[in-house]
């Protein structure tokens, strides 16, 4: 499975330290390189985190699936002594790794979230609808999710919605990708132009997959279920860049459609 991928001319803060980047043979975030797991994470940081997003080097930040710390990477020289940075994931083999890696960094910090998932965490001890953030609420100036709602069902989406919409302070902003269904999208897989395939509908008018055998590997929304989340739960889109993942022209050499987003 492909994560968001960056755009090519976009580059990093700053410099950062090669000790962050994991060994090849413990990748499970859709790179398979050290090269591409350093230009995906410097990518999408830089133009949709801090360009787009609008991210402050004092912010406190919560990464919703951070991996094996491929955005944390780049944060690590771009927050300050101010901004802190709570990585969680349901990968228990990312977070260990993670949490030795980066323990000279005290403001920043990675927790196992013991969430079911049948491809990633199948022995987990809660299912992701039921899941509670282990944060006060408005403690984050900023959240973002890259290539988790692309493998999470309606309920467990619901349900993060109204986590991050808890945990945000009002006026922090959240960047989220996804695979969005709109007329353009359904044109690309008509003509057989998507390079993400989700033949199978698993609840009209809200969300298709690609294996009813485990639904949770990919899964495409439609893109007004989504919108009317966003509006339940009181965060206002602000701006929407769309992927190639349907057949579109690949312009951002984004993948992914990401939506940015800012609490009422």
């Amino acid at each position: 499975m492909r994560t968001t991928q960056p755009p090519a001319h976009q580059h990093p803060p700053a410099a950062v330290q090669n000790d962050l980047v994991p060994p090849v043979e413990i990748l499970f975030d859709g790179t398979t390189s050290r090269e591409e797991f350093i230009r995906h994470g410097e990518g999408f940081t830089s133009h949709f985190l801090i360009q787009h997003g609008a991210l402050q080097s004092g912010d406190r930040v919560l990464d919703l699936g951070c991996g094996i710390g491929q955005k944390a990477r780049v944060l690590s020289t771009f927050l300050n002594s101010a901004g802190s940075y709570e990585g969680l994931d349901i990968v228990r083999s990312g977070i260990e790794w993670c949490q030795k890696a980066y323990r000279h960094l005290p403001n920043f910090q990675f927790q196992l979230a013991d969430v079911y998932s049948k491809h990633y965490n199948p022995f987990a001890q809660f299912l992701a609808r039921d899941y509670r953030l282990p944060f006060v609420s408005g403690e984050f100036d900023f959240v973002f999710l890259s290539s988790v709602f692309t493998h999470m069902l309606p309920p467990d989406v619901e349900n993060y919605f109204s986590e991050i919409s808890r945990v945000l302070k009002p006026g922090g902003r959240s960047v989220i990708t996804f695979f969005l269904l709109n007329a353009e999208a359904l044109n690309g897989i008509g003509t057989g132009r998507n390079v993400i395939k989700v033949p199978h509908t698993l609840q009209k008018g809200v969300c298709r997959i690609a294996d009813p055998t485990c639904p949770e590997i990919t899964v495409a929304y439609d893109e007004p279920y989504i919108r009317s989340l966003y509006q339940k739960h009181e965060i206002h889109v602000v701006e929407i860049s769309y992927g190639f993942w349907c057949g579109r022209k690949d312009i951002m050499k984004s993948l992914q459609d990401v939506i940015i987003g800012v609490k009422g």
